[in-house]
């Protein structure tokens, strides 16, 4: 896709666009402020769908070379609408291009990248959050065999645990993840995961034996990262 204008993510990943380059790019001749409060007459709303920026322009005074001046960060719904309303082949054009953005934005391969993003960063804070709290009980309540547990188990959770944390039915929660493709089911009906699930770090395989019948097998657990973005992905 032909990049039209320049399209900005912020930190939430929300795709906008700078207020006064839709202007310039769809050529109205009007002043940006004026043209900017006309539009709002439309029944924009600050923060929901735009929100105020400050931009460095360059200026022809060879004493200030630069000077600031109020934009705005449009989402791309209010950009898609301004556009239309200009009723011109530019806003047409620029239409288009913004639905463009908006179906590569709602692709189930961006969602489920934004969804990794996000349980990322907040297995990252839970990871933070637990190193914290290893620490406080062990110089308030030093209890080395209860922090030797929860370290080995790395906050792991098996299929029926992490169900019942996400408050969906468990035969739910497995038929889901067979239908994604996150798991199958091996000769033995046994339940296991991709290897490019467990790459992704969602599931971990763990090995255990019975040292009385000398029975190995492995059991499939679902790591932090896997049970948050299951979550986000609203299966229940």
């Amino acid at each position: 896709m032909t990049e039209l204008i320049q399209v900005n993510y912020e930190d939430n990943g929300r795709p906008t666009v700078s207020g006064r380059e839709l202007h310039e790019a769809l050529e109205v001749k009007e002043k940006y402020t004026d043209w900017f409060k006309r539009m709002c007459a439309y029944g924009f709303e600050e923060t929901e769908d735009y929100t105020l920026v400050s931009e460095i322009s360059e200026t022809n005074n060879p004493k200030n070379p630069y000077t600031e001046r109020i934009s705005h960060s449009l989402t791309i719904p209010m950009a898609k609408e301004l556009c239309m309303l200009q009723r011109t082949e530019k806003g047409k054009l620029f239409r288009q291009y913004f639905i463009k953005v908006e179906e590569a934005w709602n692709s189930p391969e961006m969602i489920m990248k934004r969804a990794l993003e996000i349980a990322n960063a907040n297995v990252k804070k839970l990871q933070i959050e637990v190193s914290a709290l290893t620490v406080e009980n062990q110089i308030m309540q030093p209890k080395a065999d209860y922090f030797d547990e929860l370290v080995d188990r790395n906050l792991l959770t098996g299929i029926r645990e992490t169900a019942k944390e996400l408050k969906i039915k468990q035969n739910r929660f497995v038929q889901f993840l067979l239908d994604k493709k996150y798991l199958y089911r091996d000769k033995k009906g046994k339940l296991m995961p991709y290897a490019k699930q467990v790459e992704a770090g969602l599931f971990e395989l763990k090995e255990f034996t019975n040292e009385k019948t000398n029975f190995s097998s492995t059991q499939l657990f679902i790591t932090p990262k896997g049970k948050e973005t299951f979550r986000l992905l609203r299966i229940v």
